[in-house]
């Protein structure tokens, strides 16, 4: 079963091309034009094993609003695309991952239905060049397409890391609910 999905979208405001691989050994090739949101998207995959390769141009002359929403849609759309009909998924699976100061829970559940509720708070209006509110923008706008639950709590004081342990947290319980381990769809409906 190849777990591979590519897709592309275009608006007026941002045109975003995303090719990804479950099954993948964390390699990656990611342009964003948002550095700081390139790096967290390369922790992602290094930490998930899901090879990336993701292309964003977009207006970031205004921000980085529209960049990080479209793109974080456009891989959650794929990433729905590669797990097709689900079969097999371990289904749920969480995380807990610190970094120096900060500490982040990431709890994860492909359950076909879209929630997300992060608790995570900033000290500045800006991370490198990657606007702060941008981040829970960002696990909304996936989960809007990815259709999965992520329920997150990120504690610590430097912002840098707080971000950076979610995404790791985020990578691993995401690969963790997304392997295969027997051959049944795992919900009592019969669908996920």
């Amino acid at each position: 079963m190849s777990r591979i999905a590519k897709i592309k979208r275009k608006t007026s405001e941002t045109y975003i091309r995303i090719r990804i691989n479950l099954d993948g050994e964390g390699s990656y090739n990611i342009d964003t034009g948002i550095r700081f949101f390139d790096h967290m998207l390369e922790s992602f995959s290094k930490h998930s094993f899901f090879d990336l390769d993701i292309k964003s141009v977009g207006d970031i002359e205004i921000d980085d609003h529209h960049t990080i929403e479209d793109t974080g849609m456009v891989l959650g759309e794929a990433f729905l695309k590669a797990l097709g009909d689900k079969k097999g998924i371990k289904r749920m699976a969480h995380a807990i991952v610190p970094m120096d100061d900060s500490l982040s829970t990431v709890a994860i559940d492909i359950s076909g239905r879209t929630y997300n509720l992060i608790d995570i708070s900033f000290n500045s209006y800006k991370i490198g060049d990657m606007s702060s509110e941008s981040v829970p923008h960002f696990f909304e706008s996936f989960t809007s397409t990815a259709k999965i639950n992520i329920n997150s709590k990120v504690t610590g004081s430097n912002d840098h890391h707080k971000v950076e342990s979610l995404f790791k947290s985020f990578s691993k319980a995401l690969k963790e609910a997304t392997r295969v381990e027997h051959n049944q769809i795992p919900s009592t409906k019969g669908i996920i």
